[in-house]
């Protein structure tokens, strides 16, 4: 039998981190952003949906291709019968401008890494883990 070396996580993940420098990413989130991020309210849904800016559809059968334990449901579907063989299919997109304002320094960051990079070892996410 053959023995193999392994190599630690954390090794992995400083290589994964130190790729993501050398390409011009930025691999962490600054106290900035995290300061910006822990400042942002939650949306009042109830009175969003009473004034109709917001339309409530909780009851549809929403689902995902993300896994079961994802946190970064930015993205799902769900279809209704209409009747006469028809069908409306419904495409949800996370839409956090709400939260996130131009120029912010949360949007900064992510319009630099312009997308969340996923990597064998370690993910990168564009915006910090309390948005998604």
């Amino acid at each position: 039998m053959t023995k193999t070396s392994h190599t630690p996580l954390s090794e992995l993940s400083f290589f994964a981190t130190a790729i993501m420098v050398e390409k011009g990413l930025y691999p962490e989130f600054s106290a900035a952003v995290m300061a910006e991020a822990h400042q942002i309210q939650a949306i009042d849904f109830t009175t969003a949906t009473a004034n109709k800016s917001i339309i409530d559809l909780t009851h549809l059968p929403w689902c995902s291709i993300d896994n079961d334990d994802s946190l970064d449901l930015d993205q799902l579907t769900a279809s209704e019968i209409l009747g006469d063989g028809r069908c409306k299919i419904y495409v949800a997109i996370a839409d956090v401008d709400v939260y996130v304002k131009k120029n912010s320094v949360i949007d900064l960051h992510a319009r630099h890494n312009s997308t969340s990079v996923y990597s064998s070892i370690k993910i990168f996410p564009m915006l910090p883990p309390l948005l998604s």
